[in-house]
């Protein structure tokens, strides 16, 4: 369960650094860097949920199978 709470928490991260580019791309009309860092801060933390859904994998922390509630799989 801390598992899948942490990726959840992961990808909200990643959808509020894409939105908060969109804000800043409507407000400074792209001549600010606010974009550019906001979307390098979305592209970071992609990878780095990529690299730990992998090395979670590689570990044996997620089974192949999934994260799956039902009992017996």
């Amino acid at each position: 369960m801390l598992i899948k709470g942490f990726i959840v928490l992961m990808l909200l991260l990643i959808f509020a650094s894409l939105f908060s580019a969109l804000v800043m791309l409507f407000r400074s009309g792209g001549q600010g860097t606010g974009t550019a860092k906001a979307l390098t801060w979305r592209i970071g933390l992609s990878l780095a949920l990529f690299v730990l859904l992998m090395a979670g994998l590689y570990f044996g922390i997620i089974p192949p199978e999934g994260l799956s509630h039902a009992p017996g799989r």
